[in-house]
């Protein structure tokens, strides 16, 4: 109860820090263009709106400029009502005159980006990881010094990231995704049999310290490995988008967890 009092703190307080003036520095959001995961039954595999309207807030309402892509560019779908923050942000903030507009990955100039974030929902696991294009992106705005966000099934998402020396972007990494051990109980992608991979599995094939919930004191807490930043479920995709920013203004933080942490293992 004490860290869920914590979290829900943290997750508040992002929202009501005062807006700064910087000069236009922009964010690039990837997201998916799926709607279903190819099944007959038609299971859900579109965005995750509260994986991604949050930290869209976290990111303007500090002097963001953000941009949408996806692997077809055009229109995205999210799954979920918006409440709270995300009604909020989609009334008064562009959120889906954004989204409805995203760039294609020719469209994309990575220079332009000092951070990329990329939410949940099924959908980048099927498009996105597989995305050359939209892989080397990522891999160009961190080796630029950029910073790469995830929540969810997001890590999924950078898992295959290659940098220009060959070697996975995640390799020697802490990285949070949505785990095995959660994944393979729930119903939504019928225990984990209609996708691709599971996000831990692939983080861990690729080099990665793949954190599940036997290796982190709270399952909600953020990670942050040198310039990547991550959780396993979307209460904390706000605070990973303020870790960002706490990143890129100040620096700091380039090598802990919000908790400590022991060796991942597997489920």
């Amino acid at each position: 109860m004490k860290n869920l009092m914590i979290l829900l703190s943290l997750f508040f307080a992002a929202f009501t820090l005062p807006v700064q003036a910087f000069d236009t520095k922009k964010i690039l959001i990837i997201a998916s263009n799926l709607e279903h995961m190819g099944d007959a039954e038609k299971h859900d595999a579109r965005n995750n709106l509260w994986e991604y309207a949050p930290p869209y807030h976290i990111f303007v309402s500090h002097g963001y400029e953000v941009d949408f892509a996806s692997p077809l560019g055009g229109r995205l779908l999210f799954s979920m009502d918006p409440l709270g923050i995300s009604s909020y942000t989609i009334k008064y903030e562009g959120f889906m005159d954004r989204a409805d507009i995203s760039l294609s990955p020719d469209q994309v100039k990575p220079e332009n980006y000092l951070a990329v974030f990329i939410g949940g929902g099924y959908g980048t696991l099927f498009d996105v990881a597989s995305n050359q294009k939209l892989l080397g992106i990522m891999a160009e705005i961190y080796e630029n010094g950029g910073i790469i966000g995830s929540c969810g099934h997001g890590a999924g998402a950078f898992a295959n990231a290659k940098l220009g020396n060959g070697e996975f972007l995640v390799k020697g990494k802490r990285v949070a995704g949505f785990p095995n051990s959660t994944e393979k109980v729930k119903p939504w992608a019928k225990q984990g049999t209609l996708l691709p991979f599971f996000v831990e599995d692939l983080l861990r094939k690729n080099g990665a310290i793949a954190i599940n919930k036997e290796t982190i004191s709270n399952k909600h807490d953020v990670v942050i490995d040198e310039r990547i930043v991550s959780t396993m479920f979307l209460p904390s995709s706000a605070i990973v988008a303020k870790e960002i920013i706490n990143l890129l203004e100040n620096g700091k933080n380039l090598n802990k967890s919000i908790q400590p942490i022991t060796n991942a293992t597997t489920d």
